[in-house]
C-alpha cells in the first residue's frame, strides 16, 4: 500500500505502517553514516549535545557523492545499514523514530526499534541518481570534516523507501522470501 507521510515522524503514523508499505517521505530528514554515528554516540557518553534534536526524526544512512555543477546533492544511495547498529539503540532511546538504509539489522536493533515504536524502511540500492532528484535542499550541519559523511539536512519531496521492520518488528527480509517460495 503506498503512503504519503510528512516528517518528523508522528508516532501513531509510525504504528500505522506495514512492512512491505510502499513510503513516499516530505519534509526534513538527516544523514549520518559511520563515522558521524561514532562522533554522536562519544558525544552522548560524555554527555555532550549531539547536532540536532533527534526526536521523532529519520537518519538517512547516506555518504553522497559530490555534487556537480547545478546539482543540489550527488547520488544519494543508501549505505548498508549494519554497521550503524552498535549505535542505533542509543539514538533509538533518544527519540529517533526512522532509519533509512539498505541489509538486514540485528536483532538488538529490531528490538529497540520495538521498545520505542521505530520504523526501518529501505532505498533502493543503486538508484542513488533518481532518489537525489527528491531532495530540494541539502545542508551539512556539523562534522564536515568528514567531507561526504558530515551529517546533512535533506529536504526532500516524496522520496520513495520501503518498510522493511515495522514497529512491532515484522521483518519484509524474512516474510517475503516466504511469501514467493514453492
Amino acid at each position: 500500500m503506498d503512503k504519503y507521510i510528512k516528517t518528523p515522524l508522528e508516532e501513531e503514523v509510525v504504528r500505522q505502517l506495514k512492512a512491505g508499505d510502499y513510503v513516499y517521505l516530505t519534509g526534513t530528514i538527516y544523514t549520518a553514516r559511520d563515522a558521524a554515528h561514532k562522533r554522536m554516540y562519544e558525544a552522548l557518553q560524555k554527555k555532550e549535545p549531539i547536532p540536532f534534536d533527534i526526536k521523532d526524526n529519520i537518519i538517512y544512512y547516506l555518504g553522497p557523492t559530490p555534487a556537480k555543477t547545478g546539482q543540489i546533492i550527488g547520488s544519494a544511495g543508501p549505505t548498508t545499514s549494519s554497521r550503524m547498529d552498535k549505535y542505533t539503540p542509543t539514538l533509538l532511546d533518544l527519540g529517533l523514530k526512522g532509519m533509512i538504509g539498505k541489509g538486514k539489522r540485528k536483532e538488538e536493533v529490531i528490538e529497540s526499534m520495538k521498545k520505542n515504536c521505530a520504523v526501518y524502511f529501505a532505498a533502493v540500492g543503486g538508484a542513488g541518481a533518481l532518489l537525489s532528484k527528491c531532495i530540494l535542499s541539502c545542508e551539512v550541519i556539523a562534522y564536515e570534516d568528514l567531507g561526504t559523511e558530515a551529517i546533512r539536512k535533506l529536504t526532500v519531496e516524496n522520496l520513495p523507501v520501503i518498510v522493511v521492520i515495522d514497529s512491532k518488528g515484522n521483518n519484509l527480509y524474512e516474510i517475503a522470501p516466504n511469501e514467493y517460495s514453492y
